[in-house]
């Protein structure tokens, strides 16, 4: 059954049709057949990879994220409750910008807080973001944001650079919220305002931690060659603080996340070999640190199982959907300290298990998933395309489960 006008391959059809290709030339670009290209543009097959959808949206030269169709500004659910504040985000991260820039004139909008009391504000932002609760984020980064930016403003010395490091730290928060809304834009602002205070403090492993965050605005615009550009020039910064026996942990372990950021590059590219050789730097890192080391303070939560996350994602990209679940032997994706993680995960791991022909166990893992952390699966593109895939092939033993992802997600069949 044809999807609504709003479906993904309609807009391939837009885009092939403005940069003038015809379905053969696209298919023959992307190693596929006519058939399949038409079975995409008249909906009656979803794409389900960034892979194929970043090489789509390079060769029509069309933004991925309109390619995408976000933002998804859900209704059910209080599923718009999250991009009700995304015009306060905005006000507050380019106020940053101008004061970072040193623009004169500016003024604090509000009563300075407690240094204190910012760094309790952060902390619950933080807790808000590891536990994929995205409408619980947007709503406290808009007056924390504006309290640092008064906190920038008056103080000084140490005190000045405390604000920064919080600062920063919001704006990071910020970044992987927006970007999990669709707001690839306004993302990068905020990456680039981390970066600001970053570079203000002058500190090393701060601004690889940054990168980590470029990184990840990057890879939602579909820049990978960037994103490794990026990555690897924080991983040369680094490598004085990750040499032998007095190496600083901290480094290690931006180092490994940042391995891991180019292991999703590569296969997005269709890069095989660098993606698992990337992947398999990235563990050296984790088991360099330790079996329990998750790196919450940087956000990266790098360890372990977050590599098996990123492997997993690898490989459902790479077509190789077997060989990413079972990279990383001997470990607990319910040990993450992070419910966002574990829920990336899910997600990918449902992916490869439709991928290896197991729909029903693919539309269990995304209910699971999306019970735990509702706003995070239901506003997940490669979420929503497998659950797309999966409705227009029917899975009659999970036929109510289903029902309830695609009424969930405001699917139009």
């Amino acid at each position: 059954m044809p999807l609504n006008s709003e479906h993904i391959g309609a807009r391939v059809r837009i885009a092939r049709n403005s940069a003038g290709l015809t379905q053969v030339e696209l298919a023959a670009y992307l190693g596929r057949g006519e058939s399949w290209m038409a079975n995409v543009e008249n909906g009656r097959m979803a794409l389900d990879r960034y892979s194929v959808i970043n090489a789509i949206a390079d060769r029509c030269d069309v933004d991925v994220v309109w390619l995408l169709g976000q933002p998804y500004r859900l209704q059910r659910g209080g599923g718009g409750l999250a991009h009700a504040h995304v015009l306060a985000i905005r006000t507050g991260i380019r106020r940053a910008g101008l004061i970072l820039s040193g623009h004169p004139g500016l003024s604090p909008q509000g009563a300075p807080v407690e240094l204190a009391e910012l760094r309790k504000q952060s902390r619950q932002a933080n807790v808000a973001r590891q536990a994929a609760n995205l409408p619980r984020v947007s709503a406290l980064l808009p007056p924390l944001i504006e309290d640092l930016n008064t906190a920038v403003l008056t103080l000084e010395g140490s005190q000045r650079d405390e604000a920064l490091r919080l600062l920063a730290d919001a704006a990071r928060t910020a970044r992987m919220c927006l970007n999990q809304l669709g707001y690839p834009d306004l993302a990068w602002s905020a990456a680039e305002v981390a970066a600001g205070a970053a570079t203000a403090v002058d500190d090393p492993l701060m601004r690889a931690a940054v990168a980590w965050d470029r990184c990840g605005a990057l890879l939602h615009q579909a820049s990978t060659r960037e994103t490794v550009a990026v990555a690897e020039a924080a991983m040369r910064d680094l490598e004085p603080y990750t040499r032998g026996d007095a190496a600083d942990q901290r480094a290690v372990s931006l180092r490994g996340a940042l391995h891991l950021r180019c292991s999703i590059a590569h296969a997005r590219a269709g890069q095989k070999d660098q993606a698992w050789e990337r992947i398999d730097a990235a563990l050296e890192d984790a088991d360099r640190l330790g079996e329990g080391w998750y790196d919450l303070a940087n956000h990266t939560v790098f360890g372990r199982g977050v590599v098996a996350v990123h492997a997993a994602e690898a490989g459902v990209e790479l077509d190789q959907p077997d060989r990413g679940l079972n990279r990383i032997p001997q470990v607990n994706i319910s040990e993450i300290p992070s419910k966002e993680r574990r829920t990336h995960y899910a997600v990918d791991q449902a992916r490869a298990m439709h991928r290896m022909g197991h729909s029903a166990s693919a539309v269990a893992k995304l209910k699971e998933a999306a019970s735990a952390a509702p706003h995070y699966v239901y506003a997940d593109p490669m979420s929503r395309a497998l659950v797309t895939e999966l409705a227009l092939a029917g899975v009659p033993s999970q036929a109510a489960s289903l029902s309830g992802l695609i009424r969930n997600m405001e699917i139009v069949v």
